[in-house]
């Protein structure tokens, strides 16, 4: 128990304890009744990943079977190349609920807006939106520009074959961004994690 003597010194060290204690919980990484983003993303990038697969599968199974294990100088043994499509797409998904977890962007997701249809929106819908421009960052940087720099690095044979220009390849990467966010939103709820920005007065 605190002695009576510490006074208006004393009142005044647990009032900025608590004022940081306080701040420090509006920043706090979102987590949903300890499920939190880890698993949404795991699960959203895997779940992802396999409707990216299938996409890919049914236009050019040999993407699936061939092209991505020799990424890695593989040998396409049976479900080798839908084992590593679905690793890329859990890692993929935890750095997406990273990000999105993040209190900047977080914040950014659940802010109110001026515009009638915006401010309409759920959190959940916005998820799923910034899944979708996941999905298109990811083809730009992914297929586009850092395959090729692999291939050349590594001497990986499968990038040549890899449609990263196709339609396919743009449809793939949009549909795995926005069924990540989709299970994402799901999964995790990110209505109010982070406290919400007082109004200026």
């Amino acid at each position: 128990m605190v002695a009576r003597s510490g006074g208006p010194f004393l009142a005044l060290f647990v009032g900025a304890r608590d004022a940081m204690s306080t701040e420090r919980s509006e920043t706090t990484v979102a987590d949903v009744g300890g499920v939190g983003w880890v698993v949404g993303g795991a699960v959203g990038g895997a779940i992802g990943s396999i409707a990216f697969g299938a996409i890919l599968w049914l236009l050019d199974p040999a993407v699936v079977e061939i092209t991505i294990p020799e990424f890695y100088g593989l040998e396409p043994v049976g479900a080798v190349g839908w084992g590593i499509h679905a690793a890329h797409g859990i890692v993929l998904g935890l750095l997406f609920g990273f990000l999105v977890t993040r209190d900047p962007i977080l914040r950014t997701l659940r802010m109110t807006v001026d515009t009638d249809a915006l401010s309409r929106t759920d959190v959940w819908i916005r998820v799923v939106g910034a899944g979708f421009v996941f999905g298109l960052a990811i083809w730009a940087i992914l297929p586009v520009i850092v395959l090729p720099v692999w291939a050349d690095t590594l001497g990986a044979g499968g990038a040549g074959e890899f449609p990263a220009f196709a339609a396919e390849s743009l449809l793939g990467h949009v549909l795995f961004g926005t069924v990540l966010g989709l299970v994402f939103a799901t999964v995790v709820d990110l209505t109010d994690r982070v406290a919400a920005v007082p109004a200026a007065s």
